[in-house]
């Protein structure tokens, strides 16, 4: 019994290795988007009265451009800490959203602390890469992301802050051109493997653009603009598709994460 425990702990050792290492591939093209985009916003977190260390400690608290952009230019105001915590909440709503999705893609035996971090390294671009995941995530492979995009994030805030404002505002403004460019490179591929996805993701974009012409829904913030959107499309999507799961598929995710 004791040998059979410890071959199943070897293996799954093993397994965790390789999703680790995996993970460290994916984050790699992420790492470099965050780079770009975190080194502009060092420089509004500059212009706005902030050190690069108190730059460099929000990034390391708060994995999210939008909802950090969003608490500078609170901050840069002169508002107060109230109304810079109702912001950031609208404004990162979404990460509600992704973090249920993600969720059904999580072993119910997943240990608490494995939540709890997994949880914490929830953003856009590490959720697309984790749902895309066959069968259940394992905690190691966004571990690796994280291990890879994390830091990115830091260090480009903080040298955005100490040393961004050297830049022509020509080359920093085209910096964040490498962040869309990193989302084009997680939808592409599936949506080019399956006509429903691609369709799914146009309609996206076109309901998108939409919403931010029509009267009276534009002038909603683009945190809840996500959450309609999302509710709305993903809603229909998964009726009209749900996913469907074969007996192999959930032998072998059981078996993945005994």
């Amino acid at each position: 019994m004791e040998t059979f425990q410890n071959t199943t702990h070897a293996i799954k050792q093993k397994e965790n290795t390789a999703c680790f290492l995996r993970g460290l591939r994916a984050g790699i093209p992420i790492g470099m988007g965050y780079f770009a985009v975190s080194f502009t916003l060092g420089i509004t977190a500059r212009n706005a009265g902030l050190t690069p260390w108190q730059a460099m400690a929000m990034s390391m608290a708060l994995h999210a451009s939008a909802g950090q952009f969003a608490a500078i230019h609170v901050i840069a105001s002169s508002a107060g800490f109230l109304e810079m915590a109702v912001t950031s909440l609208i404004v990162n709503l979404r990460y509600l959203l992704l973090s249920s999705s993600l969720s059904q893609k999580i072993s119910p035996k997943m240990k608490g602390f494995h939540r709890f971090f997994m949880a914490f390294y929830v953003t856009d671009e590490i959720f697309g890469i984790s749902a895309a995941q066959q069968g259940y995530v394992n905690p190691f492979f966004m571990y690796g992301a994280a291990l890879v995009a994390a830091p990115s994030w830091e260090i480009g805030t903080l040298l955005g802050a100490g040393i961004g404002n050297i830049l022509p505002v020509s080359l920093a403004n085209a910096m964040n051109v490498a962040l869309y460019g990193m989302f084009l490179a997680i939808i592409v591929p599936p949506a080019k493997k399956d006509r429903f996805i691609a369709g799914i993701v146009i309609l996206s974009m076109g309901a998108s653009l939409l919403f931010s012409w029509v009267p009276g829904i534009r002038n909603i913030s683009d945190g809840f603009r996500i959450i309609i959107l999302t509710i709305l499309i993903a809603g229909a999507a998964a009726i009209l598709r749900p996913v469907q799961t074969t007996a192999a598929e959930s032998e072998e995710t059981q078996t993945e994460n005994r």
